[in-house]
């Protein structure tokens, strides 16, 4: 009985596995590389200016006007309670797409540099470590072993949280406003 139970959480491991197998775009945050399912990805853009937004928490940077639409950027160097670090000309935005209460939002975060992108199978991916009941874990999808290195696979909608959703939506909402209030006085 109890080889039939290993049996079916080896597969219920397996089968998650597979669900977290493949492409992912990396990139990297002080020594460490990460990495975002490719598919939560719109675009990588350059450094480029970020308004600050007044009374905001201290990891959203600001943000940015991409084409006409108002997208906040959130410092995932903050977010995840590293150092501050000055940009650089590696430093770049990733536009992600992710799920909001009222539907899809888009966010950018902030990173060191992008890396690559890897196709990563699931026998190269582990559950992420237990820490213990004071460390939150919820928003890594796995550990990812790849070319001797680890990648620690996030996922986008568990790390960006409600409040930076929210905030994205907000921006949304305003600048729907204000695209609509600009036509109807043309």
């Amino acid at each position: 009985m109890n080889d039939m139970k290993k049996n079916n959480e080896a597969t219920t491991r397996t089968g998650s596995m597979d669900s977290r197998a493949g492409k992912y775009l990396t990139f990297r945050l002080a020594q460490e590389e990460y990495g975002l399912e490719i598919l939560k990805v719109r675009e990588i853009i350059g450094l480029m200016d970020i308004t600050k937004v007044p009374r905001t928490p201290h990891d959203i940077r600001g943000v940015i006007n991409l084409r006409g639409k108002v997208i906040p950027v959130v410092d995932l160097r903050l977010k995840f309670d590293m150092e501050a670090k000055e940009d650089t000309e590696e430093t770049c935005i990733i536009v992600v797409d992710i799920a909001g209460e009222e539907g899809s939002v888009l966010m950018g975060i902030l990173v060191d540099a992008v890396s690559e992108v890897l196709d990563i199978q699931s026998n190269e991916i582990e559950d992420p470590p237990t820490f213990g009941a004071g460390v939150d874990t919820r928003f890594i999808l796995g550990i990812g072993k790849v070319k001797n290195t680890v990648k620690i696979l996030l996922d986008v909608d568990r790390v960006l949280t409600g409040v930076e959703i929210a905030f994205a939506d907000d921006d949304a909402e305003q600048s729907m406003s204000v695209s609509e209030m600009s036509s109807a006085t043309v």
